[in-house]
Formats: C-alpha cells, sequence, structure tokens
C-alpha cells in the first residue's frame, strides 16, 4: 500500500489526498484513511498543504439563510414553476485563478515535473451570463469586458426579457444573488419599471 500510494503521488503531484485514495483502494484491500496516506507521504519526504478555504457567514446571514429555507419548506412544483434562476461565471481557458498546491521533496522546487505550467498573459478567460426556468434553458450570453450595472441591464433588457415573456408570459420572479451589480438602484429602477418580481436572497 505505501509504494502504491508514493507511486500515485508521484505519477501526479497534483493530487490530493482523496484522489490518491481512490486510485489505490482495491477490492481485496481495506481502504487508507485520507490522514494516513498524507502522514504517509511526510515520511516519504513528499510535503505539501492544501489551504482550506471556509467561506465566513455572520450570525445574522446565517439566521437569514435558515429563516429563508423555513419560509420555502412546503414549496413545491407549482410555486416554482414560474421561477427564473440566474448567474453569471467565468471560465478560463488555461489554468485556474486559484493557488495550486503539489507535493514534492524538500529542494525541488525548480525540477520540471513539480512546475506548474503557465501561459503569457494568463492564456485568456471568457465571462457569461445565463438563466433557466423549471421548463427550458435561457441563453447564455457572453460578456466582453467589465460586467457593470449598465452592461447587466442591457443583458436584462435584451436577452433575459424576451426569453422570459416567450417562456413564461409575464408572471415571471426572478432570481439573482446580492452582487453590487445586481442590488444597484439603477438595476432596481429597471426591475420596478418592467415590474418584474424578485425572488428574496440571502447573503
Amino acid at each position: 500500500m505505501d509504494r502504491n500510494i508514493l507511486r500515485a503521488c508521484r505519477e501526479d503531484p497534483r493530487r490530493t489526498s482523496t484522489d490518491i485514495q481512490v486510485s489505490v483502494t482495491s477490492p481485496n484491500e481495506p481502504v487508507p484513511l485520507r490522514r494516513t496516506i498524507r502522514r504517509r507521504l511526510q515520511v516519504a519526504g513528499l510535503h505539501g498543504r492544501r489551504p482550506v478555504k471556509k467561506q465566513l457567514v455572520s450570525l445574522k446571514n446565517r439566521k437569514a439563510r435558515v429563516e429563508w429555507a423555513k419560509q420555502h419548506l412546503s414549496w413545491g412544483p407549482r410555486e416554482w414553476a414560474n421561477h427564473i434562476w440566474s448567474d453569471e461565471l467565468k471560465f478560463n481557458l488555461f489554468g485556474t485563478d486559484g493557488i495550486q498546491w503539489i507535493r514534492r521533496p524538500i529542494g525541488s522546487r525548480y525540477a520540471p515535473q513539480y512546475q506548474c505550467p503557465t501561459v503569457k498573459h494568463g492564456g485568456g478567460s471568457v465571462m457569461v451570463w445565463g438563466c433557466f426556468s423549471d421548463t427550458s434553458m435561457g441563453l447564455l450570453k457572453i460578456i466582453f469586458g467589465t460586467m457593470d450595472r449598465y452592461v447587466y441591464e442591457d443583458i436584462l433588457e435584451n436577452t433575459m426579457r424576451p426569453w422570459a415573456r416567450a417562456n413564461l408570459g409575464r408572471s415571471g420572479v426572478f432570481q439573482q444573488d446580492n452582487d453590487p451589480k445586481h442590488t444597484s438602484g439603477h438595476v432596481a429602477n429597471w426591475f420596478r419599471r418592467r415590474r418584474m418580481d424578485l425572488l428574496g436572497w440571502p447573503s
């Protein structure tokens, strides 16, 4: 098992202990614990730390989320039928914006197998906005440049609204997160002018 754990890590130093656990487990052998895998790698001189990302949510926001969930607990398909769900997301064409950690022996920082490949200027990315309801998918809108309140209003007016009217009529309830451009007075005025209801959304 030790040899399999070390081989799995050396084949791909970016593998997490969970990935290694899956790759070395066979039907005839016990499943090694993740902490055991990490310990065995450290004993073998393969050191690495993966940062733990924990989103800090205030007590006020935790209470708001629980209250929101309780209010909608009994809702079924009928209540959710006329809702439009939306979000935007950036896709990197190469690599990641996050920090990538690897396990490597001490003193091997510049060895090619422990380096992460990069390209000039980050390799590019594409930002898209999309929406859907319980019956259909909305259009994906590619966003060029920075998405601010004016770009967002243009998406609502020329992408979301025509699709919503064609699929839900005038009874749609729109969901968006609390991004500042979504909650700006400029965008709030658009929803008032268009008489479109918003689904309350806790932080």
